[in-house]
C-alpha cells in the first residue's frame, strides 16, 4: 500500500530485545521548526487514517479531494477530538507506517458508533506481514506537553487494556470492523478468533507507543545537525528506562503468568503542542468547506 513521502527525521533509533527506542523530529527550516510543514503532512496522512480499505481503493485524482474532506470530516467530528486526542492518533499512524512499513487493518475512527462519541480501545490496528504470516501492532498514544504526565499514563492505560476480558471484547471489535475486501482480513480474523490463545497471539503481537512532549532542546535550536541529535538523546536518555521500568512493575504486579510483551517506544519532541494544535485546526476546519 502506497503512502506518503517520509517526513520526520530520525533522530537516532536504538533495537533492542524488548522492543525499540526510537524518536523523530519535524526538524527545522532557516532556523524555525517546522510546525507548519507538520501540520501539512498530517493532512496528507487523513484519508489512510480515516477510511476504510474499501475507500481506500476508490480513491482516484478526480475524487481525491472529496475523500479527504469526508476524512477531516470523521476526524473533526468526534469528541475526542475536542480534546486533541485524534492528532497522537495520526502521529502513530504516520510512525509506524514510515518507519516500519506497518499496514492498518482497520480505521476505528471510520467506525464510530455515533458523531462525538469517543472511539474507545487501542489507538491503532496494524499488521507487519513476515513470510506466510502476519504481526499484529496495537498500540497507544499520549499527545501530550509533559513527558513525564504521558509516561505515567500510557503505561496504565496499556495495563488495563491487556486485561483478558478487554483484550477479547476488544478483538471482537476489531474483527467486525475488518473490511472482508483487505488482503489480509482472513489472516487477522484467525489470529484474533476467540479459540486462539492469547499466549499465541502475544507470540506474533508488539506495542507501538508514541509518545509527544514541549522540549526545551527543540525550543533552544535552529538546526537538525549532530549536535542537536545528540541534545535530544540526552534529553530522553530516562525517558525509555522509566516506562519500560514502569510497564514492566505494572505488568508484573498485575499478571501472575506473564505472556511475552514486545514494546516499540517513539517519541516525538515538539516545540510548542499548542502551536502545532492550532496550525491543524487550521486545516481541518478548511476542509470542512
Amino acid at each position: 500500500m502506497e503512502h506518503p513521502d517520509a517526513f520526520l527525521n530520525v533522530i537516532f533509533h536504538e533495537i533492542r530485545d524488548a522492543g525499540d527506542d526510537m524518536a523523530l523530529c519535524a526538524g527545522f527550516e532557516r532556523g524555525q521548526w517546522r510546525n507548519d510543514q507538520l501540520a501539512d503532512h498530517v493532512m496528507e496522512w487523513l484519508p489512510e487514517f480515516a477510511l476504510d480499505y474499501s475507500e481506500l481503493s476508490e480513491i482516484s485524482h478526480a475524487n481525491a479531494l472529496r475523500m479527504t474532506k469526508k476524512a477531516a470530516r470523521i476526524v473533526y467530528q468526534t469528541q475526542k477530538y475536542g480534546l486533541r486526542g485524534e492528532f497522537g492518533e495520526v502521529l502513530l499512524h504516520i510512525a509506524i507506517r514510515q518507519v516500519y512499513e506497518t499496514l492498518p487493518a482497520i480505521s476505528k475512527i471510520y467506525y464510530k458508533s455515533a458523531v462525538n462519541e469517543t472511539v474507545k480501545g487501542f489507538d491503532a490496528v496494524h499488521i507487519i506481514k513476515k513470510d506466510d504470516d502476519i504481526e499484529l501492532w496495537i498500540g497507544e498514544t499520549k499527545f501530550y506537553e509533559n513527558l513525564t504526565k504521558a509516561i505515567y499514563d500510557v503505561s496504565k492505560e496499556i495495563i488495563d487494556h491487556l486485561e483478558t476480558d478487554y483484550l477479547r471484547s476488544e478483538f471482537i471489535l476489531i474483527k467486525n470492523k475488518i473490511d472482508p475486501n483487505w488482503p489480509e482480513a482472513e489472516k487477522l480474523n484467525s489470529l484474533l478468533h476467540e479459540n486462539t490463545s492469547l499466549d499465541e497471539v502475544f507470540t506474533r503481537a508488539c506495542i507501538p507507543i508514541l509518545l509527544t512532549y514541549d522540549s526545551d532542546v527543540v525550543d533552544n535550536s535552529v538546526l537538525c545537525n549532530e549536535e542537536y541529535k545528540e541534545k535530544i538523546k540526552d534529553e530522553l536518555k530516562n525517558a525509555y528506562s522509566n516506562l519500560r521500568i514502569k510497564l514492566d512493575s505494572e505488568y508484573e504486579r498485575k499478571f501472575s503468568q506473564r505472556f511475552p510483551l514486545t514494546a516499540h517506544v517513539i517519541l516525538i519532541p515538539l516545540k510548542e503542542k499548542k502551536k502545532l494544535i492550532a496550525a491543524l485546526d487550521t486545516r481541518l476546519k478548511a476542509l470542512q468547506i
